[in-house]
């Protein structure tokens, strides 16, 4: 399984992928997944491959060594496959696209600045309520770490390590790419912080209030206009309420 971020931003691109490629009980797999295609002052692209392993690699070959076919033939792009794919040439506007293995693809927009690829139910959550155009980078970068993380603990086939890597709009290179194993002092920082902050907050939520007194903030029983109240059918034999 696989778990990828692209992020558009305001200031600039964030990518996020994991390594994990299979996970059984003894055989665990890892691959890298992000490809980096830079020409300093010239353009910046990254792109992040999910699902068959094999098929990854073959994009990745293509890519390597790519041509112009000969003859007739169409030209061999990085537009065959599924992936999401962002940069920035010259002086062109940044692009972030989601590029599905029909051909056809979407792109990112300030109502959607974001796409995943692969496990994403887990990571979604935080990047719905945190991620806008507008945030800065450094939190943005954060931000993917914490849904990655969120998946990892809930998913075994996502896995360590993880490659980052941040984009300054303009720039036309980077140098905030880092590859993160489990001893990546960040990340552990991360993976302590936001499961206890987590617990912090769930804790500090007030219990129910079944009783529905006028002194109760928040009571949980209250009249609905929509629903009646649900019947409660006991034991055989006895009175239904």
């Amino acid at each position: 399984m696989t778990y990828c971020i692209g992020v558009k931003l305001d200031q600039g691109l964030v990518f996020l992928s994991d390594s994990r490629t299979n996970a059984g009980l003894d055989s665990i797999g890892t691959f890298r997944k992000m490809m980096i295609y830079e020409r300093p002052g010239d353009r910046f692209m990254v792109m992040l491959t999910a699902g068959n392993l094999s098929i990854s690699q073959q994009v990745r070959e293509i890519l390597q060594n790519e041509r112009l076919a000969e003859g007739d033939g169409p030209p061999i792009t990085i537009w065959n496959a599924t992936m999401i794919l962002g940069g920035q040439i010259g002086t062109e506007s940044m692009r972030l696209f989601l590029v599905y293995s029909a051909g056809n693809f979407i792109e990112a927009t300030k109502e959607t600045c974001f796409f995943q690829i692969g496990e994403s139910k887990y990571g979604k959550p935080v990047l719905d309520r945190m991620i806008h155009p507008g945030t800065p980078l450094d939190e943005a970068a954060k931000c993917v770490l914490v849904s990655m993380d969120s998946t990892l603990k809930s998913n075994l086939s996502v896995g360590l390590p993880l490659d980052l890597v941040v984009y300054q709009a303009g720039s036309l290179q980077s140098d905030q790419i880092v590859c993160i194993d489990e001893q990546n002092p960040y990340f552990r920082m991360i993976r302590e912080t936001w499961g206890q902050r987590l617990r912090e907050v769930f804790e500090s939520l007030d219990a129910p209030e079944w009783n529905g007194e006028a002194d109760a903030l928040a009571p949980l029983v209250v009249p609905a206009r929509r629903y009646e109240r649900m019947k409660r059918i006991t034991h055989p034999g006895e009175r239904i309420v």
